[in-house]
């Protein structure tokens, strides 16, 4: 029989900007650059366009390595036997963090009011969690993982 699972939460970078909106910027970015180009080339202004072009580079270089980024995952699963995080990367690149449920603690840090925190820790190791979320979303994570450590310490006893 499959353990309990108190918690199993994925965390993933939210993108603002979808493919479709990305072909529509990228478009609007290239019908600009060709206007002013053509005008640059009408002034004589011959180096103009190579720099315009470069900007376009720019633009698709920055926007794949974030939707390069998209590709991350936090996965947090908590049973009463242990607590498990696996990072995935997009390129399929996987870790995985576990430690016992009745020994792990949740630490919340707050160095300012707009940074916030979370590390499970247990025995001298630690793990931050929660990297893709904003410092509120990022305490109710902590309170979510301590919800779930305590009902699932309550199966043992």
């Amino acid at each position: 029989m499959p353990a309990t699972l108190y918690m199993d939460a994925v965390i993933t970078p939210h993108r603002s900007l979808s493919r479709k909106g990305f072909a529509v910027l990228l478009g609007v970015v290239i019908a600009f650059n060709l206007a002013v180009g053509t005008l640059m080339v009408a002034l004589k202004a011959f180096p103009m366009p190579i720099f315009l072009g470069a900007d376009v580079l720019a633009v698709i270089i920055a926007f794949r390595a974030s939707y390069r980024g998209a590709g991350q995952a936090e996965r947090v699963q908590v049973t009463a036997d242990e607590v498990v995080v696996a990072h995935e990367w997009s390129r399929g690149r996987r870790t995985v963090w576990r430690s016992p449920t009745a020994f792990t603690r949740v630490v919340v840090d707050r160095p300012s009011d707009h940074d916030t925190q979370v590390r499970l820790a247990v025995s001298g190791r630690a793990l931050i969690i929660g990297h893709a979320l904003s410092p509120g979303e990022r305490s109710g994570l902590a309170e979510a993982v301590e919800r779930a450590i305590a009902a699932a310490r309550a199966e043992r006893h």
